[in-house]
Protein backbone atom coordinates (compact mmCIF):
# COMPACT_ATOMS: atom_id res chain seq x y z
CA UNK A 1 0.00 0.00 0.00
CA UNK A 2 2.61 2.58 1.02
CA UNK A 3 4.83 1.80 -1.96
CA UNK A 4 1.65 2.26 -4.37
CA UNK A 5 0.78 5.38 -2.44
CA UNK A 6 3.98 6.59 -3.24
CA UNK A 7 4.29 5.59 -7.08
CA UNK A 8 1.29 7.85 -7.59
CA UNK A 9 2.21 11.08 -5.74
CA UNK A 10 1.94 13.71 -8.49
CA UNK A 11 0.04 11.94 -11.26
CA UNK A 12 -3.06 12.06 -12.72
CA UNK A 13 -4.33 8.61 -10.38
CA UNK A 14 -2.66 10.77 -7.46
CA UNK A 15 -4.99 14.01 -8.14
CA UNK A 16 -8.35 11.77 -8.51
CA UNK A 17 -7.53 9.85 -4.97
CA UNK A 18 -6.25 12.82 -3.29
CA UNK A 19 -9.30 14.52 -4.82
CA UNK A 20 -11.81 11.41 -3.40
CA UNK A 21 -10.07 11.49 -0.12
CA UNK A 22 -10.61 15.78 0.34
CA UNK A 23 -14.56 14.95 0.06
CA UNK A 24 -14.31 11.83 2.42
CA UNK A 25 -12.03 14.46 4.77
CA UNK A 26 -15.21 16.78 4.31
CA UNK A 27 -17.92 14.60 5.16
CA UNK A 28 -16.48 12.91 8.20
CA UNK A 29 -15.10 16.90 9.61
CA UNK A 30 -18.67 17.98 9.85
CA UNK A 31 -19.41 14.65 11.65
CA UNK A 32 -16.65 15.04 14.07
CA UNK A 33 -17.64 18.50 14.56
CA UNK A 34 -21.32 17.52 15.84
CA UNK A 35 -19.77 15.15 17.78
CA UNK A 36 -17.84 17.84 19.63
CA UNK A 37 -20.53 20.05 19.84
CA UNK A 38 -23.36 17.93 20.06
CA UNK A 39 -24.78 16.36 23.83
CA UNK A 40 -22.17 16.66 26.14
CA UNK A 41 -19.95 19.51 27.15
CA UNK A 42 -17.28 20.27 24.10
CA UNK A 43 -14.23 19.97 26.27
CA UNK A 44 -15.74 16.56 27.99
CA UNK A 45 -16.67 15.16 24.05
CA UNK A 46 -13.17 16.43 23.12
CA UNK A 47 -11.15 14.61 25.82
CA UNK A 48 -12.80 11.36 25.24
CA UNK A 49 -12.50 11.65 21.40
CA UNK A 50 -8.70 12.05 21.44
CA UNK A 51 -8.62 9.60 24.61
CA UNK A 52 -9.83 6.95 22.12
CA UNK A 53 -8.02 7.73 18.87
CA UNK A 54 -4.70 7.62 21.12
CA UNK A 55 -5.41 4.63 22.29
CA UNK A 56 -6.71 2.94 19.23
CA UNK A 57 -3.37 4.53 17.55
CA UNK A 58 -1.05 3.46 19.90
CA UNK A 59 -0.36 -0.04 19.16
CA UNK A 60 -0.14 0.97 15.13
CA UNK A 61 2.50 3.83 15.91
CA UNK A 62 4.63 1.00 18.37
CA UNK A 63 4.10 -2.79 16.59
CA UNK A 64 3.05 -1.72 12.96
CA UNK A 65 4.52 1.05 11.04
CA UNK A 66 7.93 1.95 10.47
CA UNK A 67 9.97 3.60 13.11
CA UNK A 68 10.04 7.61 12.65
CA UNK A 69 13.44 8.84 11.26
CA UNK A 70 15.58 11.20 13.81
CA UNK A 71 14.18 14.42 12.26
CA UNK A 72 10.31 13.89 12.32
CA UNK A 73 11.13 14.49 16.37
CA UNK A 74 10.61 17.82 16.37
CA UNK A 75 8.44 17.76 13.52
CA UNK A 76 6.01 16.32 15.61
CA UNK A 77 6.80 18.40 18.50
CA UNK A 78 5.68 21.52 16.16
CA UNK A 79 2.15 19.34 15.18
CA UNK A 80 1.59 18.62 18.79
CA UNK A 81 2.07 22.51 19.64
CA UNK A 82 -0.29 23.56 17.04
CA UNK A 83 -3.00 21.30 17.34
CA UNK A 84 -3.30 21.80 20.60
CA UNK A 85 -3.57 25.56 20.14
CA UNK A 86 -6.03 24.56 17.52
CA UNK A 87 -8.48 22.06 19.77
CA UNK A 88 -8.17 24.86 22.67
CA UNK A 89 -9.76 27.50 20.80
CA UNK A 90 -12.39 25.52 18.67
CA UNK A 91 -13.55 24.10 22.03
CA UNK A 92 -13.70 27.82 23.60
CA UNK A 93 -15.57 28.82 20.46
CA UNK A 94 -18.31 26.05 20.52
CA UNK A 95 -19.05 26.51 24.20
CA UNK A 96 -19.80 30.42 23.19
CA UNK A 97 -21.91 30.08 20.02
CA UNK A 98 -23.92 28.03 17.48
CA UNK A 99 -22.27 25.04 15.65
CA UNK A 100 -23.90 26.34 12.73
CA UNK A 101 -22.05 29.98 13.15
CA UNK A 102 -18.95 29.08 14.86
CA UNK A 103 -18.25 25.94 12.09
CA UNK A 104 -18.52 28.19 8.89
CA UNK A 105 -16.21 30.78 9.86
CA UNK A 106 -14.00 28.58 11.17
CA UNK A 107 -13.85 26.81 7.76
CA UNK A 108 -14.31 29.65 5.91
CA UNK A 109 -11.13 31.39 7.27
CA UNK A 110 -9.17 28.41 7.01
CA UNK A 111 -8.98 27.45 3.31
CA UNK A 112 -7.63 30.68 2.43
CA UNK A 113 -4.60 31.38 4.23
CA UNK A 114 -4.30 27.74 3.72
CA UNK A 115 -3.53 28.56 -0.09
CA UNK A 116 -1.64 31.73 0.58
CA UNK A 117 0.87 29.34 3.17
CA UNK A 118 1.20 26.41 0.44
CA UNK A 119 1.98 29.86 -1.94
CA UNK A 120 4.83 30.21 0.35
CA UNK A 121 5.98 26.92 1.15
CA UNK A 122 5.34 24.68 -1.66
CA UNK A 123 5.10 26.99 -4.46
CA UNK A 124 1.35 26.12 -5.20
CA UNK A 125 -0.75 27.92 -7.33
CA UNK A 126 -3.92 28.56 -8.59
CA UNK A 127 -5.43 29.52 -11.96
CA UNK A 128 -7.55 32.43 -11.97
CA UNK A 129 -10.79 29.87 -12.66
CA UNK A 130 -9.53 28.37 -8.87
CA UNK A 131 -9.29 31.62 -7.59
CA UNK A 132 -13.08 32.41 -8.58
CA UNK A 133 -14.39 29.21 -7.54
CA UNK A 134 -12.59 30.10 -4.03
CA UNK A 135 -13.83 33.40 -3.86
CA UNK A 136 -17.63 31.47 -4.77
CA UNK A 137 -16.93 29.08 -2.19
CA UNK A 138 -16.19 31.37 0.93
CA UNK A 139 -18.72 33.34 -0.26
CA UNK A 140 -21.24 30.43 0.33
CA UNK A 141 -19.51 29.88 3.50
CA UNK A 142 -19.50 33.25 5.06
CA UNK A 143 -22.75 34.03 3.49
CA UNK A 144 -24.32 30.70 5.86
CA UNK A 145 -22.40 32.26 8.73
CA UNK A 146 -24.19 35.75 8.41
CA UNK A 147 -27.55 34.21 7.90
CA UNK A 148 -27.08 31.73 10.83
CA UNK A 149 -26.00 34.88 12.80
CA UNK A 150 -28.70 37.31 12.36
CA UNK A 151 -31.92 34.24 12.14
CA UNK A 152 -30.30 31.21 14.10
CA UNK A 153 -28.27 32.46 16.91
CA UNK A 154 -29.23 32.03 20.78
CA UNK A 155 -26.58 32.75 22.43
CA UNK A 156 -26.66 36.45 21.61
CA UNK A 157 -24.74 37.84 24.79
CA UNK A 158 -21.58 35.73 23.85
CA UNK A 159 -21.68 36.47 19.92
CA UNK A 160 -18.94 38.42 19.75
CA UNK A 161 -16.77 36.38 21.57
CA UNK A 162 -17.58 33.38 19.55
CA UNK A 163 -16.73 34.91 15.68
CA UNK A 164 -13.28 35.91 17.34
CA UNK A 165 -12.77 32.78 18.29
CA UNK A 166 -14.07 31.36 15.20
CA UNK A 167 -11.38 33.10 12.94
CA UNK A 168 -8.84 32.32 15.49
CA UNK A 169 -9.37 28.47 14.97
CA UNK A 170 -9.36 28.96 11.47
CA UNK A 171 -5.92 30.84 11.36
CA UNK A 172 -5.04 27.25 13.08
CA UNK A 173 -6.77 25.58 10.55
CA UNK A 174 -4.92 26.86 8.02
CA UNK A 175 -1.78 26.56 9.95
CA UNK A 176 -1.87 22.70 10.98
CA UNK A 177 -3.03 21.93 7.33
CA UNK A 178 -0.12 23.53 6.03
CA UNK A 179 2.81 22.34 8.73
CA UNK A 180 0.85 18.68 8.62
CA UNK A 181 0.93 18.83 4.35
CA UNK A 182 4.51 19.54 5.14
CA UNK A 183 5.33 16.52 8.33
CA UNK A 184 3.88 14.01 6.05
CA UNK A 185 5.83 14.71 2.91
CA UNK A 186 9.17 14.98 5.34
CA UNK A 187 8.88 11.19 6.41
CA UNK A 188 9.44 8.02 3.97
CA UNK A 189 6.27 6.19 4.91
CA UNK A 190 3.02 7.88 5.43
CA UNK A 191 1.64 5.94 7.65
CA UNK A 192 4.25 6.78 9.89
CA UNK A 193 3.57 9.93 10.54
CA UNK A 194 -0.55 9.41 10.60
CA UNK A 195 0.20 6.61 13.85
CA UNK A 196 2.58 8.60 15.00
CA UNK A 197 0.63 11.92 14.86
CA UNK A 198 -2.88 10.53 16.41
CA UNK A 199 -0.68 8.80 19.00
CA UNK A 200 0.81 11.74 20.48
CA UNK A 201 -2.30 14.06 19.43
CA UNK A 202 -4.45 12.76 22.24
CA UNK A 203 -2.52 12.90 25.14
CA UNK A 204 -3.49 16.83 26.71
CA UNK A 205 -6.99 16.81 25.69
CA UNK A 206 -8.38 13.76 28.39
CA UNK A 207 -6.15 15.37 31.63
CA UNK A 208 -7.90 18.77 30.51
CA UNK A 209 -11.51 16.85 30.36
CA UNK A 210 -10.79 14.84 33.23
CA UNK A 211 -9.93 17.97 35.45
CA UNK A 212 -13.37 19.80 34.24
CA UNK A 213 -15.03 16.56 34.89
CA UNK A 214 -13.67 16.74 38.53
CA UNK A 215 -15.27 19.92 38.94
CA UNK A 216 -18.55 19.68 37.97
CA UNK A 217 -21.42 19.58 39.88
CA UNK A 218 -23.76 17.46 37.75
CA UNK A 219 -21.44 14.98 36.63
CA UNK A 220 -22.34 13.33 33.66
CA UNK A 221 -22.74 9.70 33.21
CA UNK A 222 -19.13 8.71 32.13
CA UNK A 223 -20.66 5.25 30.02
CA UNK A 224 -22.43 7.80 26.91
CA UNK A 225 -19.33 10.02 26.98
CA UNK A 226 -17.63 7.38 26.04
CA UNK A 227 -19.99 6.01 23.70
CA UNK A 228 -19.13 9.30 21.94
CA UNK A 229 -15.49 9.59 22.13
CA UNK A 230 -15.13 5.94 20.64
CA UNK A 231 -16.89 7.24 17.36
CA UNK A 232 -15.41 10.42 17.76
CA UNK A 233 -11.84 7.99 17.85
CA UNK A 234 -13.06 6.01 14.77
CA UNK A 235 -14.02 9.37 12.58
CA UNK A 236 -11.33 11.56 13.47
CA UNK A 237 -8.26 9.72 11.91
CA UNK A 238 -10.67 8.89 8.82
CA UNK A 239 -11.41 12.44 8.63
CA UNK A 240 -7.85 14.04 9.21
CA UNK A 241 -5.98 11.60 7.92
CA UNK A 242 -7.42 11.52 4.75
CA UNK A 243 -7.06 15.39 4.26
CA UNK A 244 -3.37 14.48 5.27
CA UNK A 245 -2.71 12.10 2.63
CA UNK A 246 -4.69 14.06 -0.17
CA UNK A 247 -1.91 16.73 0.85
CA UNK A 248 0.93 14.06 0.13
CA UNK A 249 -0.46 12.84 -3.10
CA UNK A 250 -1.47 16.53 -4.88
CA UNK A 251 -2.00 20.40 -4.29
CA UNK A 252 -1.92 21.29 -0.22
CA UNK A 253 -4.02 24.27 -1.35
CA UNK A 254 -6.64 22.05 -3.41
CA UNK A 255 -7.12 19.72 -0.80
CA UNK A 256 -7.85 22.34 1.97
CA UNK A 257 -10.35 24.28 -0.66
CA UNK A 258 -12.35 20.69 -1.33
CA UNK A 259 -12.34 20.07 2.37
CA UNK A 260 -14.49 23.21 2.99
CA UNK A 261 -17.62 21.32 1.68
CA UNK A 262 -18.04 19.94 4.76
CA UNK A 263 -19.81 23.21 5.93
CA UNK A 264 -22.79 22.01 3.31
CA UNK A 265 -22.66 18.51 5.31
CA UNK A 266 -22.65 20.35 8.45
CA UNK A 267 -25.56 22.28 7.70
CA UNK A 268 -26.97 18.70 7.04
CA UNK A 269 -26.15 17.28 9.98
CA UNK A 270 -26.92 20.43 12.69
CA UNK A 271 -31.07 20.22 10.77
CA UNK A 272 -30.80 16.34 10.45
CA UNK A 273 -29.82 15.67 14.52
CA UNK A 274 -29.10 19.02 16.18
CA UNK A 275 -32.52 20.27 15.24
CA UNK A 276 -31.33 23.67 14.17
CA UNK A 277 -33.16 25.66 11.01
CA UNK A 278 -32.12 24.93 7.24
CA UNK A 279 -34.49 26.74 4.96
CA UNK A 280 -34.50 27.48 0.74
CA UNK A 281 -31.87 30.35 1.41
CA UNK A 282 -29.88 28.11 3.35
CA UNK A 283 -29.98 25.42 0.87
CA UNK A 284 -29.05 28.15 -1.61
CA UNK A 285 -25.69 29.25 0.28
CA UNK A 286 -24.94 25.41 0.74
CA UNK A 287 -24.98 25.20 -3.05
CA UNK A 288 -22.92 28.06 -3.82
CA UNK A 289 -19.85 26.12 -1.57
CA UNK A 290 -21.04 22.94 -3.89
CA UNK A 291 -20.72 25.24 -7.13
CA UNK A 292 -17.24 26.99 -5.56
CA UNK A 293 -15.95 22.91 -4.88
CA UNK A 294 -16.34 22.32 -8.46
CA UNK A 295 -15.28 25.82 -10.18
CA UNK A 296 -11.77 25.07 -7.91
CA UNK A 297 -11.23 21.30 -9.26
CA UNK A 298 -12.56 22.12 -13.13
CA UNK A 299 -10.16 24.87 -12.81
CA UNK A 300 -7.19 23.27 -12.04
Amino acid sequence: MTEWLISIEGTDPGHRLALTLALMAAFLHAVFGALQKGRHDPWLTRGAIDFCYMAMATPFALFVVPWPEPHMWPIFAAVWIIHVFYKLLQAWAYTKGAYTVVYPVVRGTGPLFTVIGAYLIFGETFSATQWIGVAVLLGGIFGLAIYNMIFLVSERDTLHAALGLAVLTGLFVALYTTYDAYGIRATADPFTFLAWFFMIDGFLMPFIAGARWLRMAGRPTLGPLMVRGFAGGLVAPLSFGAVMMATRLDKVGEAAVLRETSTVFAAVIGWLFLKETVGPRRIALMALIALGAVIVEMGG
